[in-house]
C-alpha cells in the first residue's frame, strides 16, 4: 500500500489550502468585513431555522421545590414548530426586583438534570461529574439559571434511543437527518438557545437587558453560536470548547454534532468565537484537556486577544487555564460572569 493510497495526505493539503486561502483574505481585508463574510458564512453552516411567524412559547411550570437558598421550577415552552423544550429554572430566594439571569447550557452527558445536581434517575446526587453541578454555583451567587434539555439528550432524545439505549445520545442519528434537509444539530440547539433567551426575557424575575450565557463542551459550542448571533447575551463563558478545529475536531474522533459544513472557507474556531467581540469573553479550560488540547487552547487565546484588541476591548476577554481534564472548573468563571452582568 502506497502512502496516496490513503486520505491522510490528501485531508492535509485541503486543510493547508484553506488555511492560505484565509489568511489571503485576511490580508486583503480589514477585520470589519471579513466579521461579516464570516457571520454570514457561519450562519449559512447552521442551517435555515428562521420563522417569520415563530409559534408562541406558551410556558407551562410542570414541577417546583424549594431549597434553602433558591427555587428549582421545571418548566417547558415550545420552541420550534412541533418541538417543546423542558428547562430547569433555578430562582434565589432573596433578590430585590429583578436580577441578572443565565443560560446554562449542558454538554454531553445524561442532559440537564446533570447540571442541576440529579442523578439519571432523578434523586439528589453527591457527585460533581464533568459538570460540576455548575447551576446551582450560579444560582447560589444570586442569578436566575434556565438549563434547557438540549435536543438529543435525556428526555429529549429519539424515541428508539431512549427505549433501548439508556446511557447513549441521539446525536448522530439527529445530525446525520438534519444534514439531510440542509441542517444541522448545533444550528437547531442554537435556534432553541435563542427561544429559551425568549422565555427567560418573559419572566418577572429576570433583568431582560442582563443575560449571560454558558456553556461547557457542546454546550460550549451552542454558547459560542449563539452568543455570536444573538447580542441580547451581554456577556459570555465558554468552557471545554475553545481550541481550533484543525487541533480539536479534525484531530480525532468527536461527536457528529460539532461538524459545520464549510465553515472552513471564511472562519477557524477563534474567528468564529471572535464574533462575540467585543462583548465580554471568557474561557476555561482544563490544561489535561485530551478532547480540546491547551496548545490549540493558547493559538486560540492569542487570535482573540487580537480580535478583541481591534476593538481596544482586551479587558473584555479573559481565562482560566485550570489543572484539570475535560469539566467545568468554575473557580473563577463564575465570579466573573456575576461581575459583568452586575457591572452591565
Amino acid at each position: 500500500m502506497t502512502s496516496n493510497w490513503r486520505p491522510d495526505h490528501y485531508l492535509e493539503q485541503l486543510a493547508q489550502q484553506y488555511q492560505m486561502k484565509r489568511e489571503a483574505e485576511r490580508h486583503k481585508q480589514g477585520w470589519e468585513q471579513q466579521r461579516e463574510q464570516i457571520k454570514e458564512r457561519v450562519r449559512a453552516a447552521l442551517g435555515d431555522f428562521h420563522d417569520p411567524s415563530p409559534p408562541e412559547l406558551r410556558p407551562v411550570r410542570l414541577e417546583q421545590k424549594e431549597y434553602p437558598a433558591f427555587i428549582r421550577e421545571r418548566v417547558e415552552y415550545t420552541s420550534l414548530r412541533h418541538l417543546r423544550v423542558p428547562a430547569y429554572v433555578l430562582i434565589p430566594k432573596e433578590r430585590r426586583g429583578s436580577v441578572p439571569a443565565v443560560l446554562a447550557l449542558h454538554g454531553h452527558g445524561y442532559g440537564s438534570i446533570e447540571a442541576v445536581g440529579l442523578n439519571p434517575d432523578g434523586t439528589e446526587s453527591g457527585e460533581e461529574g464533568s459538570h460540576s453541578r455548575f447551576a446551582l454555583s450560579l444560582v447560589k451567587r444570586g442569578l436566575v439559571v434556565i438549563v434547557p434539555e438540549n435536543i438529543g439528550f435525556g428526555d429529549r432524545r429519539l424515541k428508539e434511543d431512549k427505549e433501548a439505549k439508556p446511557g447513549e445520545n441521539s446525536c448522530y442519528r439527529l445530525a446525520s437527518q438534519l444534514l439531510l434537509f440542509g441542517r444541522t444539530l448545533a444550528g437547531l440547539r442554537v435556534a432553541e438557545a435563542m427561544r429559551a433567551l425568549d422565555y427567560l426575557q418573559g419572566r418577572a424575575e429576570v433583568d431582560a437587558d442582563r443575560i449571560g450565557c454558558i456553556g461547557f463542551s457542546t454546550g460550549g459550542m451552542i454558547a459560542a453560536l449563539t452568543a455570536a448571533m444573538d447580542k441580547r447575551i451581554t456577556a459570555t463563558v465558554i468552557s471545554g470548547y475553545t481550541n481550533t478545529f484543525a487541533g480539536s475536531i479534525m484531530a480525532r474522533r468527536h461527536c457528529l454534532d460539532n461538524y459545520l459544513p464549510g465553515i472552513l472557507h471564511n472562519a477557524e474556531m477563534p474567528e468564529m468565537i471572535g464574533l462575540i467581540a467585543p462583548r465580554p469573553l471568557f474561557i476555561e479550560a482544563g490544561t489535561a484537556d485530551h478532547l480540546f488540547p491547551l496548545d490549540q487552547v493558547k493559538v486560540a487565546l492569542s487570535q482573540l486577544k487580537q480580535i478583541y484588541g481591534y476593538y481596544r476591548a482586551k479587558e473584555c476577554l479573559d481565562a482560566n487555564l485550570f489543572a484539570g481534564g475535560h469539566k467545568i472548573n468554575g473557580e473563577k468563571a463564575y465570579d466573573w460572569l456575576k461581575r459583568m452582568l452586575i457591572t452591565s
